[in-house]
């Protein structure tokens, strides 16, 4: 115990962290979960610019078009830099899954810009995980990665608005 009886503990404040185990582990364990989230990133950011190529074919205007290539951009950017973190964390390049590289497509094109909004910010809360337990010198391509997703959220919330 210390201060007004509280204890600080390294198991004091559990926070939810749906990715990573209650308990606090080794490094050999968080490092597992930091290789685990950037293989699905790397899956999930493939994913996204195959959806976003969609979104593209159906965005009713030139500028949302380019607000929306902009975005299926970074997230080509994003995928590069995740495997070349995994090849330097590992030695070895990331495997492929198998999961079939397709998407569901939405009802209308707001139904998809409001799917797009979400998986943005899903995927702002996974990488926050990566960052918090990625070696310090991946922070900075990590953190770069989590603002262009909040970037990206704000577009897509731009976006909806002016459709609704």
């Amino acid at each position: 115990m210390s201060m007004n009886g509280y204890w600080y503990g390294p198991y004091a404040y559990a926070s939810y962290e749906p990715y990573v185990p209650a308990v606090q582990d080794q490094h050999e364990e968080r490092m597992e979960i930091v290789l685990r989230l950037i293989q699905e990133a790397i899956e999930d950011e493939r994913h996204d610019e195959l959806f976003y190529d969609y979104l593209l074919g159906v965005a009713p205007t030139e500028q949302e078009k380019q607000v929306i290539t902009s975005i299926r951009d970074d997230e080509r950017k994003h995928r590069s830099w995740f495997r070349q973190i995994y090849t330097q964390l590992t030695g070895q390049r990331p495997s492929i899954s198998g999961r079939e590289e397709t998407f569901q497509k939405p009802a209308s094109y707001l139904e998809g810009i409001e799917k797009a909004l979400m998986g943005e910010l899903k995927a702002f809360e996974k990488y926050r995980v990566i960052y918090k337990y990625i070696p310090v010198q991946f922070r900075d391509t990590i953190f770069e990665i989590m603002t262009d997703e909040m970037k990206h959220a704000s577009y897509y919330n731009w976006l909806y608005a002016k459709n609704k």
